[in-house]
């Protein structure tokens, strides 16, 4: 190989992600001697000598860019006091996993053996080449103070010491939102705080810069409230210092707001919150326990709001909230520091956050059946997936608008996208195909709306403006599900086999029975029909008094089917209807049909449903690589089953010869573009990535799209109904609200396309 190619080679191979772009790098191949040269002596030495060149592209390179050191001395561990590195070594490493986990942020953990100041900055100094950023942990006051001032000022990566900073914006983002909810004024609200470490003079200073008077904070130790003429108290705590005489905790509660605690457990009484001011804010954040217990505090105030840092009641004021994501945007934008602004916009993203829907998954892992903006919601859960592309983004944009960032973001569209890849959450053509929804949303009936999980389901469809929802069902049991869920805007409920929808179910069941007379259906037992939800729910379709409609969550698939067969029927010019399943995989989004109606299409069959997969792949703003998949590659079989699959090609190949298909082929070499480049060239599908699996027959597809779901987890949208004539749609039999909202949204922008393709046909 010529030396320059080597060099180039080289250089690809450590090539690393810049700030402000995120890649995902891949895994490096390590078997062979030539991998090992690439990754170490000689091809090593191009990258160096290109940081040589310019110190900067260490940061294109290595890893650097999303590296973060967890230091600490293990001072001031948290429940556990001053127990040395090595001690705290577990913590750090704990700490370092939650980075991992939130943001995809890589951490060294570091234990300093010294409680010298100088010695420990000069340690963090030295090795601060490595790392992109430094998160402090665990060091005790007011050392921590002077060690964070003087490597915030010395170092040009972000610096931050959690314990203060991570406690002060989770627990403003908690305060803003319950001031808010209380009905009181951050300018005008009196705060007790019990504590006076570098986590309370943090919390302290950052509810001052959102309008809580500095003169209307009383700051506590462990001695009592901190006095002016006290020489002891240092100078963070001197400005929180009072002239009045507090005898007691008591006594400073009289007629106070907000009670925050970052002291001990057990120290605040019933008698103290019932002196507090109406609707009294409470943050009793020690740990393990807090400084009043949960269920004392509510049961002793109804009005009261209440947050801890356990996660087993309501409002957990939990750290993880923070570092990772403020971590995260300041690395990807290279900023110097972590500054006020960066920290102030990770505060309002989060308050803002708490105030939307909640995700359907993070009510499902925390067992509440709906969480919504209140009393015992008033900031975001850790697991709520969308923190990872609100908080770095606001912190992002934070430091490029502070003057902190070296490497600015201008495209902040693909720049959330990125975020989202990062923990592998990117379900990039849901979120396209919700957002396509909202362009035009649709009137959709959910036949079945008076089971809890299909209101929310049309709950969450309305709310965020993919769908208008028709509610069919019991009304009685639909409005008392509606005010459990708290879902309070005013939708049509409709009750097929109620006397108010007598005429209308009269008028559908004549239009029926002219359709079916000729099969058997008499006038009467049309009518009749129409007091079952999927019929009706049919008819409105069918009649234009809906759009779309959805259904199947409680009853199997051919009872819920029948009757869309029957009432809608076929599109102009289709023959057969089939199904095809969405399964978002790791590779991208894969399509495969058909998974629920024609258990042995014959060979013309399978190329129509291949059509029509096609077709729907385009609906989703996907170009179809298709692959019709069998036991058999070109011709090693001739079976009965691979010869129709063969026929299915040559038909589509004739009379489709610009849609990229190719069979028979095995599904390995479907799926593995080098091994099907390498083996058979002459196919189509050589050198493509496919994207749509054709099966010869239901039971494959059905077992496939199952077993994907159920051993891998995959996310699946389907069957989705593909030849109907109107937009008409099935959910799995106890599908997952989830899979029901986006399900809803394929109902949409099927209904828009079909509405699209009327008024082509219309105008020409």
């Amino acid at each position: 190989m010529h030396k320059d190619s080597k060099r180039r080679e080289a250089l690809l191979y450590h090539a690393k992600p810049t700030p402000g772009k995120i890649q995902v790098v891949p895994t490096k191949k390590y078997a062979t001697q030539r991998d090992l040269s690439l990754a170490y002596s000689p091809g090593v030495a191009e990258p160096c000598l290109e940081i040589v060149k310019d110190v900067n592209n260490v940061y294109k390179y290595t890893s650097k860019g999303n590296l973060v050191a967890v230091i600490t001395n293990g001072t001031a561990v948290l429940g556990l006091g001053d127990i040395g590195p090595e001690a705290s070594k577990p913590v750090m490493e704990g700490k370092a996993l939650l980075f991992k986990i939130f943001a995809d942020i890589d951490v060294f953990d570091i234990e300093v053996g010294t409680k010298d100041v100088d010695a420990f900055i000069e340690t963090v100094k030295n090795i601060a080449p490595t790392f992109g950023g430094i998160n402090l942990e665990d060091i005790k006051a007011p050392e921590s103070f002077e060690i964070e001032r003087r490597l915030v000022e010395e170092l040009n990566i972000p610096v931050m010491h959690d314990d203060q900073h991570g406690t002060a914006i989770i627990s403003s983002a908690a305060l803003l939102n319950a001031v808010e909810l209380a009905g009181k004024k951050m300018n005008e609200i009196k705060m007790v705080i019990s504590g006076a470490g570098s986590a309370a003079i943090a919390c302290a200073n950052l509810y001052v810069s959102f309008g809580v008077k500095q003169e209307n904070i009383i700051m506590f130790n462990s001695k009592g409230a901190l006095k002016k003429n006290d020489s002891t108290i240092s100078d963070n705590q001197r400005k929180y210092a009072t002239t009045e005489n507090f005898n007691s905790l008591h006594d400073a509660m009289v007629g106070c707001d907000v009670f925050v605690g970052l002291s001990t457990g057990d120290i605040v009484t019933p008698e103290m919150l019932l002196v507090m001011a109406k609707n009294p804010i409470v943050f009793a954040m020690a740990n393990p326990n807090p400084e009043i217990k949960y269920d004392l505090a509510i049961q002793t105030r109804s009005d009261i709001i209440m947050a801890t840092g356990r996660s087993d009641h309501p409002n957990q004021v939990n750290n993880v909230l923070g570092f990772p994501y403020i971590f995260r945007g300041a690395l990807d934008v290279r900023a110097t520091k972590i500054n006020e602004e960066m920290k102030k916009a990770a505060v309002i993203a989060l308050a803002e956050l708490a105030k939307e829907s909640v995700p359907e998954q993070v009510n499902i892992a925390y067992g509440e059946t709906k969480l919504i903006f209140g009393k015992d919601y008033i900031i975001p859960k850790p697991f709520d997936p969308r923190l990872i592309a609100r908080v770095p983004l606001a912190v992002a944009k934070a430091a490029i608008e502070s003057g902190v960032a070296l490497h600015p973001i201008t495209d902040w569209e693909k720049y959330e996208e990125e975020l989202l890849e990062r923990l592998g959450s990117d379900n990039k053509l849901i979120r396209l195909l919700t957002n396509r929804a909202k362009t035009d949303p649709k009137k959709v009936v959910f036949a079945e709306a008076d089971h809890l999980d299909v209101l929310k389901a049309a709950q969450i469809a309305y709310e965020e403006g993919i769908a208008h929802p028709i509610l069919l069902g019991n009304k009685e049991l639909i409005l008392e599900l509606k005010d459990e869920l708290g879902f309070d805007a005013e939708v049509p409920i409709i009750d097929p086999k109620t006397k108010e929808e007598d005429k209308r179910r009269l008028k559908y069941g004549e239009f029926y029975w002219e359709t079916r007379q000729r099969r058997g259906i008499s006038l009467l037992d049309a009518q009749r029909w129409m007091r079952e939800r999927n019929y009706f729910a049919a008819m409105m379709v069918n009649q234009g008094d809906a759009d779309a409609m959805v259904s199947g969550y409680s009853r199997s698939y051919p009872s819920t089917v029948k009757p869309l067969m029957q009432l809608i029927g076929k599109a102009p010019g289709i023959t057969l209807i089939a199904t095809a399943n969405m399964m978002m995989t790791n590779r991208g989004p894969m399509f495969l049909s058909d998974t629920a109606i024609n258990p042995n299409p014959t060979a013309v069959e399978l190329a129509k449903i291949a059509l029509m997969t096609a077709k729907m792949t385009r609906m989703f703003g996907i170009e179809p690589i298709i692959a019709m998949v069998s036991f058999s590659n070109f011709g090693s079989s001739t079976h009965e089953s691979a010869n129709k699959v063969r026929e299915a090609v040559a038909y589509l190949h004739k009379y489709y010869p610009d849609l990229i298909v190719d069979g028979e082929i095995q599904t390995d070499f479907a799926l593995n573009a080098e091994m099907l480049k390498a083996k058979f060239p002459f196919s189509k599908l050589a050198g493509k990535k496919v994207n749509t699996l054709i099966f010869p027959n239901l039971e494959s597809a059905n077992i496939t799209y199952k077993l994907l779901k159920e051993l891998y987890k995959v996310d699946s949208i389907g069957p989705i109904m593909l030849g109907m004539e109107k937009a008409v749609h099935i959910f799995q039999l106890g599908a997952s609200v989830e899979e029901m909202v986006n399900m809803v949204a394929v109902a949409v922008v099927d209904a828009q396309e079909k509405e699209k393709r009327k008024k082509m046909a219309f105008s020409k």
